[in-house]
């Protein structure tokens, strides 16, 4: 294997330092953060640009999070090429810049909202503001920098030496911290964007000012990890003229984790996603959803929302889940795997029956380990394929649009959510499959 002939002692001694990790850890917190405020704009989204979008609102609703991870399908390969051809660092610092560059578009697209709001047009019944179609623009670029940024991250810390943890714990930490992002993201969508108000009153021109702020922050971010040292990882990706000498597709538990991942990430976006416009449905059909007996939660005049509150907790759950993960050191990930998928199963069934959308929040508790476990079992002793692997793994996560598009087609055909959870007790079957058969690794798939 040919090393790198940029590292230098003083690297590999930053190696065992927890800076490094700490920057990766941050970048990937402001990944979160951002994934989820474009989930959560799809509710106050499809009161503003699809009022008028009939008989296709959740269709067209949901088309946000698909164009998110239409742009992990099309660029997590892209982000594998830039590791092997410019390294880590160079990546991180590309992948913000279309990061800023999707914050961009949604700040055009609340412009053009708020400036031109008869530019629509029509598809079939439904009216569609041209704002929105800027506003799916940015999306993609959101994802694609989501995507170059986990191709990143998520190899990094899992072959980076931190003393006295494994692989799956430093990846459990490293999304529990992203987890904060997640779980705090609602409320910044319904507090600060739109200030508390009622989500039938809000208005797309409140996007501007928060939106600019967020351009500044990242961008603000993007200069400091420039200057900040951040040391390259040896065995981990090709170096220089090095050819591999097989094709990652002929690792088997690797190829069978990428569809693994790819049902995992369709039914953890489409509940954080979804559940949301389900709370709205079953509003609107006279079943308010309750909290310790309360519909709604007023804090200093700002109605917080029931609705915020369901996300908020559902990625509380991954934050709490992944937290006490972390200390699991004698659990292995493919024990772990198999428990929570069970569970999680069982949840989905039991909210369907019921109608109650708080099994459908406790879900967020089991998903919070499933990414690190599957991740894990199936980079495993990859070696120098691990760079390449991270690339085509991070475009599985494209299920996270598939799923959720689906689901909402599926609720505008039966006329209801209830029902369309049937594909979250789906995707964690199979994904127990994975578990128990498909994370083996043949004789043949090791590296010597």
């Amino acid at each position: 294997m040919q090393i790198n002939p940029g590292i230098t002692s003083s690297d590999n001694k930053a190696n065992n330092a927890i800076l490094p990790f700490a920057i990766i850890t941050f970048i990937y917190f402001i990944v979160g953060f951002l994934t989820t405020v474009n989930e959560q704009l799809q509710a106050p989204l499809k009161f503003t640009f699809l009022s008028h979008a009939g008989s296709l609102k959740n269709t067209f609703t949901t088309l946000i999070s698909f164009f998110f991870f239409l742009g992990y399908l099309l660029n997590g390969t892209l982000g594998s090429k830039w590791v092997n051809a410019f390294g880590y660092k160079n990546t991180i610092l590309r992948g913000l810049f279309f990061m800023i560059s999707g914050l961009f578009m949604y700040l055009c697209s609340s412009w053009v909202g708020d400036h031109y709001p008869d530019l629509k047009f029509n598809i079939k019944d439904a009216v569609i503001p041209y704002g929105f179609i800027v506003f799916v623009m940015g999306s993609y670029l959101m994802g694609t920098a989501a995507a170059i940024i986990q191709v990143v991250v998520n190899p990094y810390a899992a072959s980076y030496e931190l003393k006295g943890t494994q692989p799956v714990q430093r990846l459990n930490i490293l999304t529990a911290i992203n987890s904060i992002g997640t779980t705090s993201a609602p409320f910044f969508v319904t507090v600060v964007m739109f200030s508390g108000i009622s989500i039938e009153n809000i208005e797309i021109r409140q996007l501007l000012f928060p939106l600019s702020i967020l351009i500044v922050c990242i961008l603000t971010v993007m200069i400091i990890t420039k200057r900040l040292h951040l040391p390259d990882l040896v065995h981990t990706r090709v170096v220089g003229e090095e050819k591999l000498e097989r094709s990652i597709w002929t690792f088997r538990h690797f190829v069978l984790g990428v569809l693994a991942i790819f049902f995992y990430v369709g039914t953890e976006v489409a509940i954080g996603a979804n559940i949301n416009l389900y709370a709205f449905e079953l509003m609107d059909s006279g079943h308010p959803i309750t909290f310790f007996g309360k519909t709604d939660i007023i804090v200093g005049g700002m109605d917080l929302g029931i609705h915020a509150l369901l996300s908020t907790l559902y990625w509380g759950g991954f934050l709490v889940g992944r937290a006490v993960s972390s200390f699991f050191s004698k659990i292995s990930a493919r024990t772990q795997l198999i428990t929570t998928t069970v569970l999680a199963a069982i949840l989905a069934l039991i909210s369907m029956i019921t109608q109650n959308l708080w099994f459908l929040v406790a879900i967020g508790l089991l998903h919070s380990s499933m990414w690190s476990c599957i991740y894990t079992l199936s980079i495993k002793g990859l070696n120098k394929y691990t760079s390449k692997a991270s690339g085509i793994f991070i475009s599985a996560v494209f299920g996270g649009a598939v799923f959720t598009l689906i689901q909402g087609g599926l609720a505008d055909i039966l006329g209801s959510w209830r029902w369309t959870w049937w594909l979250t007790v789906i995707c964690e079957l199979l994904m127990l499959t994975y578990a128990l058969f498909g994370s083996r690794i043949r004789e043949k798939d090791f590296i010597h």
